[in-house]
């Protein structure tokens, strides 16, 4: 299903180290991806969960395919913002949307698409995303349940 309006936009910020750039002293391409699998973290310790706890309970969150595409460069010091957006939601399986922005001036310097799929601990099989998480985010609360820090 296709996540619903509802859901908040979510950003990352970060910043550009030394240890992220390249030669060129622009930031190697692949960190990129780092910079987004922090987003997606975040996103989800936002939502109140954190992936060592889901890790403790038998679940992982491991990405099955991933696609970028780069725009500017971004460079030694730049604040980077990155979104975490959920686009697509399944019963063991979610879609992100995100893009990496650099903060000064809105510049869109690479963008993405991850599936990410839910998988048991013990053997890597699928496993359905909790309901409590679904609806997280869905971008709305489960009936009856009380939401992670109230």
């Amino acid at each position: 299903m296709r996540a619903p309006n509802e859901v908040q936009p979510f950003s990352h910020r970060c910043r550009v180290y030394y240890e992220d750039t390249d030669a060129g002293g622009i930031v190697y391409y692949v960190n990129y991806l780092k910079f987004m699998e922090r987003a997606r973290t975040e996103r989800l310790r936002e939502l109140g969960y954190a992936q060592s706890t889901l890790a403790g309970e038998g679940l992982l969150f491991v990405v099955h395919s991933a696609e970028a595409r780069y725009h500017a460069p971004a460079r030694l010091d730049d604040e980077l913002l990155i979104s975490a957006d959920v686009i697509e939601l399944n019963r063991a399986s979610l879609r992100f949307r995100q893009q990496v922005r650099r903060a000064a001036d809105d510049v869109l310097l690479c963008e993405g698409q991850f599936l990410v799929a839910c998988v048991r601990a013990d053997n890597l099989k699928p496993r359905a995303i909790p309901e409590t998480l679904r609806h997280a985010f869905a971008g709305r609360q489960a009936p009856g349940l009380i939401a992670a820090g109230e």
